[in-house]
């Protein structure tokens, strides 16, 4: 039998996986409204991607004669890739259900494994535009995993342990302690979040012009539902990164093991949270301009010079 903290921990986690998957595009349409008031435009509205969402969900979908089952799965493949890693993060509490499933390095493999599958489903049909956005995803990924890898490993040598609620509790729920080397870690995960969410200066979400675009490019084969999941990754995997961001560097306000009267304020210490994170990173892209391809490699190299830095002054002054 089941003790009622076991079967809080079960609801609240279904709660969790719920939310994520509702307020991902809610935090995309955020991010886009600032960004227009930031340009001094009117914008789409917070609701703008579900309304997307629910177009594309009931059109019919056009496959090319070609396409593979890869190229019909992976939307799928991608969509439970992000879900999941969203899902598994502790945003709200430490000790649900899936938080041991949470350790840095699986994430990465879950990250790495959409990404896969996208790259090769953009090849599958044999277009010039999804063979470049697969090659330039690769390249970009190449670049930004190292440094994603050392960022972890700075939080995980001051927590001592790979997994994420521990990271947590080490960092939130003990005696609050200033970090130098979290500091530049902070600095490299912005980076890598740029780059692996294709927003600007490594790409522009907004753009479709076929020569500059990576993740567009590999997309543009998809329609109706499949293209709707894909959208739909999109915002998950932007949520999960905030996520991991808040859960890394500010982790005050998640509730504790065993304090379930705690998560009401979690829940709003989350929103406002990810409020405050969308208005910073649609202020970063207004400020920013979108870089060439080429250089890339130097922008993804110092968020990779940053980490390590972090890792080397945690070694050499423990702090």
């Amino acid at each position: 039998m089941m003790t009622t903290d076991q079967r809080l921990g079960i609801l609240f986690q279904l709660y969790q996986s719920l939310l994520v998957v509702l307020l991902a595009p809610l935090l995309t349409g955020w991010v886009n409204q600032c960004r227009a008031w930031l340009q001094n435009r009117t914008g789409p509205g917070l609701m703008q991607p579900y309304r997307t969402l629910r177009k594309l969900f009931h059109k019919d979908a056009v496959m090319a004669y070609n396409a593979s089952p890869l190229f019909r799965v992976t939307p799928y493949i991608l969509f439970g890739c992000m879900w999941l890693a969203a899902a598994i993060i502790p945003i709200i509490a430490v000790d649900l259900p899936f938080s041991p499933a949470a350790d840095v390095i699986a994430l990465v493999g879950v990250f790495a494994l959409a990404r896969v599958f996208i790259a090769l489903a953009a090849m599958d049909i044999g277009t010039a535009f999804g063979t470049l956005g697969a090659r330039r995803e690769m390249l970009v990924s190449f670049l930004a995993e190292p440094a994603l890898l050392m960022v972890f490993f700075t939080a995980s040598l001051i927590s001592h342990s790979t997994q994420l609620p521990r990271i947590v509790e080490a960092l939130a729920h003990h005696q609050f302690v200033l970090y130098p080397s979290l500091a530049f870690a902070g600095l490299a995960f912005v980076i890598v979040l740029l780059a692996e969410n294709a927003r600007i200066p490594v790409d522009n979400p907004g753009t479709h012009l076929e020569l500059t675009m990576i993740h567009e490019a590999m997309i543009l084969e998809y329609s109706a539902r499949h293209l709707a999941l894909v959208e739909w990754a999109s915002s998950l995997k932007l949520f999960a990164y905030i996520a991991i961001g808040i859960a890394l560097f500010v982790p005050y306000g998640i509730a504790e093991v065993g304090n379930w009267g705690a998560l009401p304020q979690a829940i709003i210490a989350l929103l406002v949270k990810l409020t405050l994170a969308g208005a910073a990173l649609a202020l970063l892209e207004a400020l920013l301009a979108k870089m060439r391809i080429f250089r890339a490699p130097e922008f993804l190299g110092t968020a990779f010079l940053l980490a390590v830095l972090g890792l080397l002054i945690h070694f050499l002054l423990g702090a």
